[in-house]
Order: C-alpha cells, then sequence, then structure tokens
C-alpha cells in the first residue's frame, strides 16, 4: 500500500526540508516554505510506463537526423520576431513573464490574432473567461467581430484536459496563461507550487519536443523581479523573455534573458495604445523625441540591448541636501554605479558632491544597466551642479574606472553609426589605446584618457569641427 508523508518546500528557490522553518537556509527568503503531501507510488517494471523523451528515443548519427535548423514560422510583429530571433522554433517552449499590468497578456493575444491566419492557435486562458479574452480581442482588432479562423480559446486549469485538447485540435501553436494556474490532479500540492509548476511544465516541454507543437507559457513575475516559482523553471524552457517598463509610461520593453535560438539580452521595443501594444521601429528617435536643447544636467548615451544601439537622454539634478546625509536616488539606473560615479567625481575631479542630493533619471522609463552609460550619467550630473549644458550634438560613451580613467565598452563602431544617423556631430570615447576595429567617418571623434579630460571637452567644445577628425 502507497505511503504518504509531508515535506516542506521553498517556493522561491525549491528547497525541500523535512520540518517548516521560518527562513529558509538556501535562498534565505521568509515564510516560503509550503507543506506538501508526498505519496509514494510503485514504480513501474514495464518500458511503456517511463517518462520523457529518452524512452522514444534511439541513439543516432548526427548527420542521419533530419531537419532544417534554420526553419522557423515567421511572426507577423517585427520587435517580437527580433527577440525571438527572427522567429518561432518548432517545438520550442518560451516563458513569457512581466509584472502584473504590464501588457503580457494582450501581446501574446495580438501575436495569436495575427499568426491565426496561416497557423492553427490554441490560447488556453486559467485567469478569464473566454468572454473576457473574446472583449480584449474586439479591442485589438482593427474590426470588431472579424476574427481569424485558426484561434481557439478554452478556460482550462487541468493539465491532462489541456492535453486532450491539444490531441484533439492538433495546434501548431499553444498559448498557457499562466503557468501558475496549470496543475496536474496525480499531485496533492495546490497550483502554483514549486511541484505543480516544475511538473507542468516539464510534461508542456515533453509535448513541444515530441509532437513539434511551439508552446508559449506566461509566468507571475514576484516583487524582486524574478519569475515566481523554481529557478528550475527557467532551465526547463527554451526562452525566457521579459516584458519590462514602468506602468505610467507608454514603451514597453521585451528583453530576452535567455534564448536556445538566438541572441540573448535581445530587445523590442512597444508602445502602449488603445489597441494594444503597437511596435516602436526607431526607439532611439521616439526616447529623443521630447529632448531639450541646451538643458544644464542633460547628456546622451549609446547603450547596446544585445544587437541594437539605443540612444538615451540621462538627466541628472543637483541640490543642497536639507539633512546631514546626502541621498542619492536613480531611476533607470543602478544605485551602486551611482554611488561609485558620484565618488570618483568627487574624488578625481573636484566635483564637490558631499553635501548635495543627487537625482539620476533615464527618460522613457528604461533601464540602462550597462557601464558604457557611466560618462554620461557623470557628465549630467556635473552639467547640473555647474549649471552648464552639455552640446547638444554631443553624445557620451565611456566605462568610468575607481582611478578616474576612461575604459572602451564594446561594439563602439554600431553606437557611433547609430548616433551619426540620429544626426549627432561629436561623440566623447575613452581613447583607443589598441588599434582593432575601424571607427565610422560620419562622426567628429574626441577621445579622452580620463573622465575629467572628456567632461572638459564636453563643456568647451566648439560648434564647427572639420568633419571626420579624430582628437584626442
Amino acid at each position: 500500500m502507497p505511503k504518504s508523508y509531508s515535506r516542506y518546500v521553498c517556493q522561491q528557490c525549491g528547497r525541500v526540508s523535512a520540518s517548516y522553518m521560518g527562513k529558509c537556509p538556501q535562498c534565505g527568503s521568509f515564510n516560503s516554505l509550503v507543506e506538501e503531501i508526498v505519496q509514494d507510488t510503485p514504480t513501474a517494471k514495464s518500458p511503456s510506463a517511463s517518462r520523457g523523451l529518452a524512452s522514444r528515443a534511439t541513439p543516432r548519427r548526427i548527420g542521419e537526423i533530419g531537419g532544417n535548423p534554420e526553419e522557423r514560422i515567421p511572426v507577423p510583429i517585427g520587435e517580437f520576431s527580433r527577440v525571438l530571433g527572427g522567429g518561432i522554433v518548432p517545438g520550442s517552449i518560451v516563458l513569457v513573464g512581466g509584472d502584473p499590468g504590464i501588457g503580457k497578456s494582450t501581446l501574446m493575444l495580438q501575436m495569436t490574432l495575427a499568426m491565426a491566419g496561416s497557423k492553427r492557435v490554441l490560447y488556453v486562458s486559467g485567469e478569464e473567461s473566454e468572454r473576457q479574452i473574446k472583449m480584449r480581442a474586439d479591442r485589438l482588432t482593427e474590426k470588431a467581430g472579424t476574427y481569424p479562423e485558426g484561434l481557439y480559446l478554452v478556460t482550462e486549469t487541468n493539465l491532462q484536459t489541456i492535453l486532450d485538447f491539444v490531441r484533439e485540435i492538433k495546434p501548431d501553436l499553444l498559448i498557457v496563461d499562466s503557468i501558475q494556474t496549470v496543475y496536474m490532479a496525480e499531485l496533492e500540492s495546490s497550483a502554483g507550487s514549486v511541484s505543480q509548476v516544475r511538473e507542468c511544465s516539464s510534461q508542456l516541454r515533453e509535448l513541444a519536443k515530441s509532437q513539434g507543437v511551439s508552446v508559449f507559457v506566461i509566468g507571475h513575475v514576484t516583487k524582486e523581479g524574478t519569475i515566481a516559482g523554481p529557478r528550475v523553471l527557467e532551465h526547463i524552457v527554451d526562452t525566457v523573455l521579459y516584458l519590462e517598463g514602468d506602468r505610467f509610461q507608454a514603451y514597453r520593453l521585451l528583453r530576452s534573458v535567455k534564448n536556445r535560438f538566438g541572441a540573448t539580452a535581445e530587445v523590442g521595443v512597444f508602445e502602449m495604445h488603445e489597441r494594444g501594444l503597437v511596435e516602436v521601429t526607431n526607439p532611439s528617435e521616439a526616447f529623443l523625441a521630447e529632448r531639450m536643447i541646451n538643458a544644464p544636467g542633460s547628456a546622451i548615451a549609446v547603450t547596446m540591448e544585445g544587437t541594437r544601439p539605443l540612444l538615451v537622454e540621462l538627466q541628472g539634478l543637483t541640490s543642497p541636501t536639507q539633512f546631514g546625509n546626502a541621498r542619492r536616488t536613480p531611476n533607470g539606473v543602478d544605485y551602486n554605479r551611482l554611488l561609485m560615479i558620484s565618488a570618483v567625481l568627487t574624488r578625481r575631479v573636484g566635483v564637490k558632491l558631499v553635501e548635495q542630493d543627487i537625482f539620476v533619471n533615464v527618460v522613457g522609463g528604461i533601464k540602462v544597466d550597462e557601464p558604457a552609460a557611466d560618462l554620461a550619467i557623470a557628465a549630467a550630473v556635473t552639467s547640473s551642479m555647474k549649471d552648464l549644458p552639455v552640446r547638444a550634438d554631443c553624445v557620451m560613451i565611456g566605462e568610468i574606472g575607481l582611478a578616474g580613467e576612461l575604459r572602451l565598452p564594446g561594439q563602439m563602431p554600431v553606437r557611433l553609426r547609430e548616433a551619426a544617423k540620429l544626426g549627432f556631430k561629436t561623440a566623447i570615447v575613452p581613447k583607443r589605446l589598441r588599434k582593432g576595429e575601424a571607427w565610422p567617418n560620419e562622426i567628429d571623434i574626441v577621445e579622452a584618457r580620463s573622465v575629467q579630460e572628456a567632461l572638459e571637452m564636453a563643456f568647451t567644445l566648439q560648434r564647427e569641427r572639420p568633419k571626420g577628425k579624430h582628437m584626442a
């Protein structure tokens, strides 16, 4: 007779404990251990009862395996296709995460409406009724009441029932919204627990690999900004996408943090409208559209999001502190990075920021984590402190070291070409100590060895300079 026993599983990292603890010893999260009832079942002896892909596969030479590795399903949404690496790979499983209300379900429904004209799509929702999904589809379509023939909707949370629907409809694309609502009846734990999320994701992965169905899974995000459930969920899927952005801003960034079929850290930019998410084909121009020219405290940085260069405006503001300790308030940049840049400006450049509150903001509600934006942050803060504007047609690229030196980031030719394409005339960059890539001649390049030298050039550059001239 099978025996049952209790165990406690951390909902953040998946650690299993025999007794309850208030704090998980592995990840340090509090009150994350949840009791689960486990029932031992006898192991089946027959080969047909074994699970996994191994029971249906035999070793073959790699040259004997068919299929075109470049064969992908085209996605009509260009920014979505870019993040996926050029389209959907048949038999892949993709995890889409994001904050509540950021637009995950809207984006996935837009994709299904665009693809259901040529493909058969099954949209499974465990959070909304079919009527609610249809109401959103009416809002997203140009003409309400006209829907593609290949789109099927169902509200279901039982995984076995969902798999029965898949065998009946035989879709090319399966959308599960969301994985935290799906459960397996064989498990005693509730939906959304570690064991349910792990087992349901494994079953969907087996479905994708064995039958060639492309699966998109929507996942909730915790308050720490990570996918809810165990980290093993991100290892099960082939691609992990995050939909980022401020709910009070119009722009949304679809970021790829893992992709087995394309480049990681790729970004697609969307703008939220009444009819859903609209592609932004030239995000740099959109982010700089409302920029105030020759305003103190503003500098332009060129960051790389995957293979795409983005020009963003970094704003800095300094104000005498009213309290004993000066505040450092970043919005869109790393807090520790701002502390380091402030210390370098105080010690190496002589900008007295000890008694100044510093505020740094990235326009557009996006986040910049790349060190190549350090020089632009320093220029924006110094510009506000001295009340001197940085030249309007100048971009600043460079990483700042603790000694006050500038370090050269990668992919400089791509950054400089993007800046020149948008009309910028001058670029202040770190001095090139090693010769390698050829830099473009469409933009004047001013090379600086230290952050102090770069800031002096930013405030004293002449309006006219011979085109294509490199200065050090």
